[in-house]
This record gives C-alpha cells, structure tokens and sequence, in this order.
C-alpha cells in the first residue's frame, strides 16, 4: 500500500485529528480537530511533515505519487467549495500556510489570495458585485507571492502603495478606489517582472506549485533556523503544508478579521483577549501595519458573530484544556475559525493560568506543575521599576508583554546582535518587528514598536521570549537613516539610554531605578504544590547572610555550597589576606629548610654539628619576620571568618550549610596590573619590587591545574586551620544563642584518598579543641567535591572516610573535555552550530560523559557507604535538564544561585513526574 501524503478536513469531517501534530503539523492537526468538533472551519487539505522531509533527503524532489495526491484533494476541495481554482466564471482561491509540529509563530511562510489570475479576477468581481475587494486581493497576492515565493523585497511594494497614497491624499488603504487599486496591480506586475525577470504567473497551478516548493524551503530560511536554536526545538521531520479555501476579511464594513485568546496572554487573567479590524486580512493584524480595535469593541459592531466566537472559544479551550491562540475571520458576517493553538504566555501569566485551571478543575495539580516551564520563572524573580523612582515618560504605548527593561536604543536588530555581543544592554527600536528581527529580540532587554498592537508579531514573540514590550507607540517618529526617534519635541538617538515599562506601556529616558519584585499568590501555590511531589532537595550557593535571605525566602533547604575565598575580597580583609598570601611561601620555605636541618644535625659528626647549629639558629631569626606576618594575617582573618560563618548560620537557622575551604590558587588575591602592585607596596610599606616578585613567583602556566584547593592545604595548613577554627567556634557561638547548627566543612580539589585523610584529621583534630574549650558539641560531617575524573573513579576509597559528596560539574567539566571554562568563548559557539557539541557542556551538564562520571562516583561512593549524602553545587545545580538527571541517578539535593531556587524547585517536580522513583535516592 503506498503511503498516505495529503489529509483532507471539511464539511465536518477529516481525515487527521489533534494527535497527530507529528505527521500533520500544529496548524493541519488542529485545523482536522476543529472541523471533527463541527466548529466552522474553511475546507482544505495538509501535506505532511514527512514529504518535507523526503523533499530535503531527495535533493529537493517530491516523493512519487505526491502530484497525484494534491489533484485528487483539490479537486475534492473544489468539489465542496463548488468553484475551481483559475475558473474565469466561479473561481477558488486558497491559502498557503506553514505549519510545523511545534509552534514557530511568524517563522516561516505564508501565501494569501492564491488563484488570482487575469481571467480569475473577472469571476470574483461578477461572484462578490465588489471590484474594490478583487483588486485589493490582487494586489497582495501579488505582494506576498513576490516576497515569500520570489524573494522580491516587500518593500518595493510598498513604496508603490505609499506612492499612492501620498498623491491621493490618504492615510489608509482602506481609501484607495478601485480603479486606483487595479492601477497598483499593474505596477506591482511591473516591478515584480523587473526584479525577478519573469512575468507574474498566470496559471494558478504553477503558483500552487510554487507556493508549496516556498513553505517547505521557509522550513530551513535563518529566521526559522534561528527560531528552532533559541526554543531548542529539535527531532521534528519539517514543517507541513496546509492549502484552504480563502474567506474574506476584507470585503467591506461587515467583515473583519482578529486574532485572540481564551484568556489574557499577559496577566493569566480569565478574561477574554485580542484584536481585530474591520475590513482587513490576517497579514493586517499580526504585521502591525493598522492598530486593530480590541476584541470587546468586536460586541457592539457584530453582536451575533461576537456571541458565535465566544462559544467556540470556550469550547476550544475546554477541549484543549490550555489557552488557546485562535485567529479568525468574518465574511459578511460570517464567522470562520482559521487556527487554534496554545497560546504564548508570559511567565506571570503560565503560573497564573496553571493554578487557576487546576483550581476549576479543568486540569489536576500534576498536569498544572507540568505546563511551567521552569526557565520561564526567571523572569518573575527579577526587579521592576521602582514606583517612586524619578522617571521622565515621554511616551506611552500599548503594554504588549510586561516587565522592566533599561538599555541603549539601537534601530536594527542587526546593531542589536553586535552591540549585545560587547555586553552592552540594549531596546530594539522598529517601527514595526518582522521574523526577520528574531535575532535582535532575542539579545535586546526589550522592544519599543511605533505600529502593531496587543497580537502583533513583536508583543508575540517578545511575550515567548519572557521580554519586554511596548508596541503601537503612535507618538513615535523613528528615522533609520538618521538613527534617530523623535517624541513630543525630543529627540533620541542611537546608544541613548531609554527605559520601558511593559506593564505600563510607559517609554522614558534614561535608566530608571528598581524594585525586587513581589511574588503572587499563585507563585507560592505552584511553589507549594511543586514541593509535595518533588524528591530532590533544593540548596543554594551563597557565600554572603544577604544571599543566604534571599535564597531562603525562594524556598532554599540549606546552603550547598559558602566558597569562603569570596569572602576575602570584602572591605578591610584584602590587605590581611595580601599580607598572609606574601609571607605564606617564606615561611613555608624557611620552615622545609629548618626541618631539613634538624634531620641534617640529628645524623651530623661532632665536627659539623657547630656549623649546622649556626645556620639552622640564624634560618629560625630569619623565619621570625614573614612568620609574624603570616601568624598575624590569619589571627586578623579568623574573627573577620568566624563572624561570617555566624551570620550564615544565623540566618540559615535548622538547615545545612555546606562550606567549602580555600579552593582558588593564592595569586587570584594579588594585583596583576603595576598601577595596582604599586598601591599594593604603599599600603604594605614594602618595595614594588617585593611584590613583583612574590607575584611572579605565584604565577603558575596552568593554574587551574596547579596550586589550589586542598593542595593549599596541604602545603599551607595554617590556612585551613584557621577557617576550621572560625567555622567551629562560629557554630558554637551561635548554638549558645538558640540557633540549630549543622555545618559541612567541605575539601575541594581532591583527587586522592591520602589528601583527604590528612586534611579530614585535621578537621577533626581543631574542631576537638574548640568544642572543647568552648564546652559545647556540634554535630558536623567532613566531605568532599568530586570535581576531578580520578576522585569519581576511585569514590569507593574515598567515601570510606568522605561522609559527603557534593559533585562541582564546572570544575569536572573542565577536567574531562580538557576545555577552559573562561576560554571556550571562543571555539564552542562553533562547535554547536557545526553539531559536533549539542549545547554549551557549562551551561547544561553533559550526560554522556560527565554524566557518566557522576554515576560511577556515586555508584562507587554508596558501594562503601550507603547512606552517603550526595549533591551538586556547580552551576548546573540550576538547568532543568540537568535537575533531571540529578533526580534520574539517585542525588540527594541540588544547589544553585539565590534566583535560581524556584527554578529548580519546579524542574526537581517536573523530573519525579517524569521518573517517579530514581535509581538510588536515600
């Protein structure tokens, strides 16, 4: 049996159905379902994914049997319609429209008002008594046909139509006449020939045709490349083909046509929301090219066809049980649904929504929890502008997406793409977005439209995007040859600070100050609902009682990870560390020496001893000096860690803090610029040179690899002593407050079971004496960062004296692909788009091959000991997907950045609904 191509759907019935988006695309699937629910849908048929697929394995040539198929439906869809498409006395016209599994709005392409033809013009003005409708169809047919099919710039076009308009005196296109009309048609002909060297085709099979190979080749165009790599849209064969039956939005004051959505995109709220115009098409509304009215004026022109789309709405929405995006059009007053889709929503409005339909019982909890993409929560969590900030409006829009955005006005999207590239903050500034823009929405902090409204592609698009948007900014003059935008007798320029409100509409100058944000009720039910099915603890990094807060306040079970090094770099304590850093390898040095003589004077004949005894009494007078220094440095910095720690433990009152010691190598602490090491030298009353020297000494070729975390240790165990000290005497002084108490001293770097032993004794041995002396017990664990390949091979050894492991991915990332985490910038973007790398490794962990180092560390370290607590606290602690695998491979906690917490509270949930029991979780 040969394969099936084309799936018909009309006169309420189809051959395809919802779940079939795979095969049928989004749009084909869902305009089958709609026909098989009897909602009134214009007839037509879809060509597969599938034959996209084949058209791009065979060289761009269709599979055998295709060409048949498309008669057979198109004579079925004539049949139906009861007209032919080119027929000179009854002629059709379709669409042409695009249609991938996953929906790429704007992306690629679309061809109206397909059938029109010199004979075929004749037919429709006898059928509808409406030249004025016939020539204004023409006309953009002409319009997208040339762009989409022919790759004719649309603005050649459009300087024809604006030609027009100026010397009629005109404002729409809505005034031009007919006859005026039919005029353009001919000088769109004409420029269309001259561009593209052919005339415009006559026989509307050879357009179909055409219009078919342009959806198929949009499929692969940059935008929609660009599209798939931002929303990581992957395993789909291409895009389907769906042609229908055309109705008209534009025959006179009784039709229309709008885009809406069951519920507001923007807030959650359970309100009807959208757009239309009157006597416009579908190009008009999402384009921005006219401001349309909002859907509620839509009741009082046409209260039947209005009382129609509220129903299908509803039953739309019911059926698919999410928001729906619906576009559709009224031929004298006559309502057609021509798409459903989930709609885009902001992050405020998916949790809302979430709740809601989870409270009215449309959905339960679970299906609530998985329609949150964690990623999106990011932009709930960040500050808005600030009420009672001094700010300057000087315009005001439509609030197209919310939130607050402050950057430097650039006019392309282009100059956006480089500019963000520089780490520079930029609005996109357009008069109105296209797909084509996609990049630089992208980058930008925010977009500003002069045209468009609540439904256009930039409020679309940047609401996906989590971004800020204020469109149909009317006040707005914007010159692009000037780089410039004029408003109300000012003038803004390229690299000028603006701010925007999306919530507000409002546009100012400069950069306006902000609040941090305040979560909704729903945030905290979501939240609450995540927390009763996730089985992942969620830590956070914080090396400060402020983050600490702030993380606890998100939800945080613990601190994951206090890198105490940060602390060095506050007020009043560089100095101290410079100090110990400078006199740490003198003392280091001059004590191997002392004991090398000591052993040397042990083993020495009368006749030496004299002289070993003279060198060895004046090598101890020259170990007094930097041994001062050093012993001073850390006396000053114990109190200074000791009230650190005391803070953190204050604040994260009955949870566990994991602490991490030392790890940087010692010459990240000392200047590197001279203008610096000269401050350095006044400040510590030594040469330029001393330090110059010291810093020379330090510097090490691959530091990353060299001198650092339990190395330091080891070598310089003054240092781990005293933040031992400090973390032990911190626990007992707040212990005596009242404060619950479970501290983690971790050792990083480790990558034998003899440097954890030595160093795990020493933890042990200090925190002895203080306990000791300060008369109180704490209950502590001593564990490890298994950050290199060699601890996650030899985990059992380790784990029997490691009573935690806490894996830092970053540094094992580094490890095992060989990369530098501050150099891939410059390799790694290629590797992703030449498909050697699926992502970023540092941004998302890579299962393959650090992943499977996670699992035999962890296999091995529960081999030895089974209840072996085991986290994660490198910045991978905050993507979903590898939240997902932690929870897969049997982790007891992630940790991650303060913001991140409600991010990895939801994916940690979305990971036990999709695996509900993980391997080896305790």
């Amino acid at each position: 049996m040969s394969p099936k191509y084309v799936y018909f759907f009309g006169n309420g019935s189809a051959d395809g159905r919802a779940e079939m988006k795979h095969l049928l695309g989004g749009k084909g699937a869902n305009l089958a379902e709609m026909t098989n629910l009897g909602i009134p849908v214009p007839p037509g048929f879809t060509i597969t994914t599938e034959v996209c697929n084949l058209y791009y394995k065979n060289n761009k040539q269709y599979p055998e049997g295709l060409a048949e198929e498309i008669e057979q439906n198109l004579a079925r869809l004539e049949q139906l319609m009861g007209a032919k498409l080119g027929d000179a006395n009854n002629p059709l016209l379709v669409s042409v429209r695009s249609g991938a599994a996953a929906s790429m709005p704007g992306m690629m392409d679309t061809v109206l008002n397909l059938g029109l033809t010199p004979d075929a013009i004749n037919g429709i003005i006898k059928k509808t008594d409406n030249e004025r409708f016939a020539w204004d169809a023409y006309r953009r047919f002409i319009t997208m046909f040339g762009d989409v099919v022919m790759g004719v710039e649309r603005h050649d076009f459009e300087e024809i139509l604006d030609k027009y308009k100026k010397k009629t005196r005109v404002e729409n296109d809505t005034e031009l006449t007919s006859e005026q009309l039919k005029n353009i048609v001919e000088d769109f002909k004409a420029i269309y020939e001259k561009k593209t060297g052919e005339t415009f085709p006559s026989d509307p099979k050879v357009q179909l045709q055409k219009s078919i190979n342009a959806v198929f080749a949009s499929w692969n165009n940059p935008r929609a490349i660009k599209y798939r790599q931002l929303y990581e849209i992957k395993g789909f064969l291409g895009t389907a083909v769906n042609i229908q039956a055309m109705v008209f939005g534009n025959m006179g004051t009784h039709s229309a046509t709008g885009v809406c959505f069951t519920r507001n995109p923007s807030t959650g709220e359970n309100k009807f929301y959208g757009e239309f115009l009157i006597n416009a098409q579908g190009e008009d509304v999402v384009a921005g090219i006219r401001t349309p009215e909002p859907i509620s004026n839509l009741e009082k022109e046409m209260p039947a066809v209005y009382e129609q789309l509220v129903k299908y709405k509803n039953t739309l929405e019911n059926h698919f049980k999410d928001v729906q995006d619906i576009e559709f059009t009224i031929q004298e007053n006559r309502l057609f649904m021509l798409q459903t889709r989930n709609g885009k929503r902001t992050a405020k409005a998916a949790v809302k929504l979430a709740v809601d339909m989870a409270k009215e019982g449309l959905i339960d909890k679970k299906t609530a929890i998985s329609r949150v993409d964690p990623n999106q929560l990011d932009q709930l969590l960040h500050p808005t502008f600030d009420p009672k900030a001094k700010k300057e409006v000087i315009a005001v829009g439509l609030p197209a997406s919310p939130g607050a955005a402050t950057g430097k006005v650039v006019f392309s999207a282009e100059d956006a793409e480089k500019l963000a590239e520089k780490k520079e903050k930029v609005i996109l500034v357009r008069k109105e977005t296209s797909p084509e823009d996609i990049g630089g929405m992208h980058v930008s902090q925010g977009i500003l439209t002069t045209r468009g409204g609540m439904t256009s592609h930039a409020a679309v698009v940047a609401r996906g995007m989590g971004k800020c948007c204020v469109a149909g900014c009317g006040s707005l003059i914007v010159d692009y040859k000037t780089q410039t935008f004029k408003v109300d007798g000012k003038v803004v320029k390229r690299g000028d600070y603006i701010s925007l409100d999306g919530s507000s509409g409002e546009v100012m100058l400069g950069q306006v100050a902000t609040i941090e944000p305040k979560l909704s009720g729903d945030f905290a039910t979501l939240m609450e609902w995540a927390d009763e099915i996730r089985k992942l603890k969620v830590r956070t990094n914080a090396d400060t009682p402020t983050d600490a807060k702030k993380a606890r306040e998100l939800g945080a079970e613990g601190i994951g990870l206090c890198r105490t090094e940060h602390m060095f770099f506050g007020e009043n304590r560089i100095d101290s560390v410079r100090q110990m850093i400078l006199s740490a390898p003198d003392v280091k040095n001059l004590k191997a020496k002392i004991a090398c003589m000591e052993k040397e004077l042990a083993k020495a004949t009368n006749n030496k001893t004299t002289a070993i005894k003279k060198e060895l009494t004046q090598t101890k007078k020259e170990l007094k000096a930097p041994l001062s220094l050093y012993t001073s440095a850390l006396k000053e910095l114990l109190p200074m860690q000791r009230r650190d720690f005391e803070q953190i433990f204050t604040t994260m009152d009955g949870l566990p803090v994991t602490i991490r010691l030392l790890d940087p190598p010692l010459h990240e602490f000392l200047p590197q610029e001279e203008y610096n090491q000269k401050e350095m030298a006044k400040q510590m009353n030594i040469s330029l040179k001393d330090v110059q020297d010291k810093v020379s000494a330090l510097h090490e070729l691959n530091p990353m690899l060299g001198h650092r975390g339990c190395r330091l240790g080891v070598t310089y165990p003054e240092i781990y002593d005293m933040q031992i000290e400090a973390i032990i005497e911190a626990a007992c002084n707040v212990k005596k407050k009242g404060v619950t108490v479970y501290p983690e001293i971790m050792l990083p770097i480790i990558s034998t079971e003899q440097e954890f032993n030595i160093l795990k004794d020493d933890v042990h041995k200090i925190a002895k004496e203080v306990m000791q002396k300060k008369g109180i017990q704490i209950e502590y664990m001593v564990g490890t960062m298994i950050e290199l390949p060699r601890a996650a091979l030899i985990a059992d050894k380790i784990a029997n004296h490691a009573e935690f492991f806490s894996f830092g991915t970053n540094d094992l990332t580094q490890m095992t692909f060989g990369f530098s985490r501050d150099d891939v910038g410059s390799f790694v973007p290629d590797y992703i788009e030449k498909g050697i790398l699926e992502k970023d490794p540092f941004q998302v962990l890579d299962q393959d091959g650090v992943g499977q180092l996670v699992e035999i560390g962890i296999k091995k370290g529960r081999s030895t000991r089974p209840e072996l607590k085991v986290g994660i606290c490198g910045e991978h602690g905050g993507n979903p997907q590898t939240i997902s695998f932690c929870h897969k491979v049997g982790m007891n906690y992630v940790s991650c950045s303060p913001y991140r917490v409600p991010i990895a509270r939801l994916a940690a949930a979305q990971a036990s609904l999709q695996q509900p029991v993980s391997q080896t979780t305790i």
